[in-house]
């Protein structure tokens, strides 16, 4: 079978196609197809079944291209992994940020879950290993509700250095001492706003991002409020912060129950939440897994590893 696949005028064939066209040969190892260009459009041969998919994938690699103005490797896996009829257009999830050609969208199916709970439900809580998403996509959801002026105000909190927060023994004030801690947070507000906008944001306490501490005794109103290394938390801090819900408000709770750090014998806030609240109409509860890793392709075997590692001690 051979079809023609028209290049979109998008003036970047050196990023779709890759450095001395890798990502052409890519798709022809991968996909078992004859890739070859012509002028403005694509050839491509083989069977049937590798030719459709060589096409698909070509076809969102081009618009991935144009939304993200990038095209790595990684993506172009990623990209593959999704095609196929049994797969659900997640163009529906796309979320809008302050960044310019900034969309970003979920790359697997229990991301399009866990952005769908978000917006469905007052209180989710997200389970899973390091690189699935789950504080990068919550960040997100806050940023595009603030933006379209859904909410006022986005606060992030996380547990600092441990569930009982001993900070003292660190040098300089608080801000020094808290944010290696809050690091994470700031990097993916960074990715989708620029940096003299969050300053703004933060100055006007739109956005804060603080020890889980800071949250007692207040109420948080028209509000996205993320805990993220939930995990780690007590249940009565888990209490504490669920208690701070107002009007108007949405709370995400995120965390990797499998990576707890609290001392031994002490039971993690997150998991008596769940247990106690996932029947609850309004809270959702999502698990994303190993094959929702979207990080450097090596990432998901490492978990896997560990993770048998761990079974085995």
């Amino acid at each position: 079978m051979e079809i023609t696949l028209k290049l979109e005028p998008i003036g970047k064939r050196l990023e779709l196609f890759g450095p001395a066209d890798s990502h052409l040969k890519m798709l022809r190892k991968e996909l078992d197809v004859q890739v070859t260009a012509r002028e403005n459009s694509l050839i491509i041969k083989g069977r049937a079944e590798n030719v459709n998919s060589a096409a698909e994938v070509l076809d969102k690699m081009q618009k991935h291209l144009v939304r993200n103005d990038t095209l790595s490797t990684n993506d172009i896996e990623l990209l593959m992994e999704k095609r196929g009829p049994g797969d659900k257009d997640s163009t529906g999830a796309a979320i809008i940020v302050y960044a310019q050609k900034k969309i970003i969208e979920p790359s697997t199916k229990g991301q399009l879950k866990y952005i769908e709970t978000m917006l469905k439900n007052d209180i989710t809580f997200c389970v899973g290993p390091a690189g699935t998403g789950k504080t990068y996509l919550a960040v997100a959801v806050a940023v595009s509700m603030l933006k379209k002026k859904q909410i006022r105000r986005i606060i992030l909190a996380r547990p600092a250095v441990e569930a009982g927060e001993k900070l003292g023994f660190l040098p300089g004030d608080i801000a020094a001492k808290v944010n290696p801690y809050l690091r994470p947070l700031f990097d993916a507000l960074e990715d989708m706003m620029d940096f003299g906008q969050m300053k703004k944001f933060m100055e006007l306490d739109i956005i804060e991002i603080i020890p889980l501490a800071f949250m007692r005794g207040r109420t948080l109103n028209d509000s996205v409020i993320i805990c993220d290394e939930a995990q780690n938390t007590l249940p009565l801090q888990m209490l504490m912060v669920l208690t701070r819900l107002g009007l108007g408000s949405k709370m995400i709770i995120t965390g990797d129950i499998t990576q707890i750090d609290l001392e031994k014998g002490k039971k993690s806030g997150m998991i008596v939440a769940i247990e106690k609240l996932r029947r609850i109409k309004g809270i959702g509860c999502v698990e994303l897994v190993q094959k929702d890793i979207v990080r450097h392709k090596l990432v998901q075997n490492i978990v896997r590893a560990y993770g048998r590692n761990s079974k085995g001690n």
